[in-house]
């Protein structure tokens, strides 16, 4: 049994009905970079790095504003978008669909991971004390349903939101996201629902090829330190 169909088995004996998230495992299965090459997951992304020179604006409460109002990805965070998309393409791993915020820090950066067009979707506008409670629970819950839904075959999707949309969807333990850190989920688990296999954080996209690697290089040396068995 490996790493990852353990995890499973784990998780199964802990779920409950509905929509399910777990805890983030630490560190990340070793089986993860071959699960997202295979496709049928949903990485949810906090937008990159920006400054904090600009008050955030909403943009389903104030439909004129202009972009300079909202605050906007520093040069920094613009390269951060572009080393995640890099590193997603090196890995193999591939998307066939970003979709974003409309807030302009979140379509750039979901512009500059480099996959292509990126939908607008009005409903992962930011939360917050910006919006009613009862707009907050709305937008938590499309969000939700964009994680439990099924990417297209042999593709997984991105998701471009906001630090205060991942904490009403999935609860005060994503208080703690960083500007580019995201979520891996798999949709659908056990009917319906969704589950957490990794949070990642932009530099770290690496470490699932390292991880890997690490444990192929024990197997290998496992296999040369053996002792011949003779039947």
């Amino acid at each position: 049994m490996t790493r990852f169909e353990f995890l499973v088995l784990c998780l199964v004996a802990v779920s409950v009905p509905g929509a399910v998230v777990v805890s983030q495992p630490s560190p990340p299965p070793a089986d993860l970079l071959d699960a997202l090459r295979l496709g049928g997951y949903v990485i949810v992304m906090r937008h990159s790095a920006t400054g904090s020179d600009v008050a955030n604006t909403d943009p389903m409460s104030n439909p004129k504003r202009t972009t300079t109002a909202e605050r906007q990805l520093s040069e920094p965070g613009r390269e951060q978008a572009r080393a995640v998309g890099k590193s997603l393409r090196k890995l193999k791993i591939p998307v066939g669909l970003v979709t974003t915020s409309p807030l302009q820090r979140a379509v750039d950066t979901a512009t500059l991971l480099g996959f292509g067009d990126v939908a607008v979707n009005p409903d992962l506008a930011e939360a917050g004390s910006g919006v009613s409670p009862k707009e907050n629970d709305r937008r938590a819950d499309a969000l939700r349903k964009l994680v439990g839904s099924y990417p297209p075959p042999d593709n997984n999707i991105v998701i471009v939101t906001h630090k205060p949309n991942l904490v009403e969807a999935f609860g005060k333990s994503w208080s703690d996201i960083r500007e580019g850190e995201a979520g891996v989920f798999e949709p659908n688990f056990t009917g319906g629902g969704y589950r957490l296999l990794a949070r990642i954080q932009a530099n770290d996209w690496g470490r699932l090829k390292t991880s890997l690697l690490e444990e192929e290089t024990r197997e290998a040396r496992c296999l040369r330190t053996s002792p011949p068995h003779y039947d």
